[in-house]
């Protein structure tokens, strides 16, 4: 049977980030994807122009559906918004015993614009991450959760460890914010520490990459890899995706998420 995964989150009209992102990187990494939406965003390369939450009700009803039917081998959930679909998820996720939750917890959009309101990010912090497997968040987010500035690699490794606190078993904090040639994520299970290290991709075509990292790592956990291996493939999967982006819209244009199929 082929592997299936399933993504919450918000559908970004512009196919770059969101929902869209996320099938594309389920059907190039070879999972079937199903998605439960959560917000519908009026949204392109330069920005968010609106966002428009569904019923916390519908969010829940579509994830039920899914999984009675299809079945879930992982899920991820992405942007959530309002503090109410936040619960309505982790309602979900507890009833339908849904293992393999990776959890980006999706604040801003790469324009800057919020997609968490401030009501739901405590929600977010005490519902979810307690039945997460895997939690991305990158460095703005971590500060957010932790409350501190991180500047550094010994920053990152102390951000894990409180956010590794709240719940969740693995926890990647994302380096593509500081500084250098070198993009170093620390991912911290518990017990050791292991710094992941990419190259630096002189682009503006970026928009959806935490996105496509957490959907890859979802991908690779419903085939049954290991979190620890999953989440380096899936590194390495949003390496080529960045370094094959798209040159698309006038602001930030998109990963190439069939890098292995075309690239321009």
């Amino acid at each position: 049977m082929i592997p299936r995964a399933l993504t919450i989150a918000g559908s970004d009209s512009g196919g770059g980030a969101g929902i869209q992102a996320d099938l594309k990187t389920f059907t190039a990494l070879g999972v079937y994807g199903m998605s439960a939406i959560t917000s519908i965003t009026v949204q392109n390369t330069i920005g968010v122009f609106g966002v428009y939450d569904l019923p916390p009700y519908a969010v829940y009803s579509q994830i039920k559906v899914v999984v009675e039917d299809i079945g879930v081998d992982a899920v991820k959930t992405g942007m959530l918004s309002s503090e109410d679909i936040v619960k309505a998820v982790a309602e979900a996720v507890r009833e339908f015993r849904l293992r393999n939750l990776v959890v980006d917890p999706v604040m801003r959009a790469k324009s800057g614009d919020p997609l968490l309101k401030e009501s739901a990010r405590k929600a977010l912090m005490e519902e979810l991450l307690p039945l997460a497997l895997v939690v991305t968040p990158n460095l703005p987010e971590a500060q957010e959760m932790c409350g501190f500035k991180i500047n550094n690699l010994k920053d990152m490794e102390e951000a894990c460890r409180v956010i590794h606190s709240l719940g969740p078993k693995y926890v990647v904090v994302k380096g593509g914010h500081l500084e250098g040639d070198k993009k170093v994520d620390v991912l911290y299970d518990g017990k050791s520490f292991y710094h992941l290290e990419g190259r630096h991709v002189p682009t503006k075509n970026t928009h959806g990459t935490g996105c496509t990292f957490s959907s890859a790592i979802t991908a690779f956990l419903a085939k049954g890899e290991n979190p620890v291996e999953a989440i380096k493939r899936a590194k390495e999967y949003v390496q080529k995706a960045i370094e094959h982006s798209l040159p698309l819209g006038h602001g930030h244009g998109p990963l190439n998420h069939m890098w292995m199929f075309y690239s321009l």
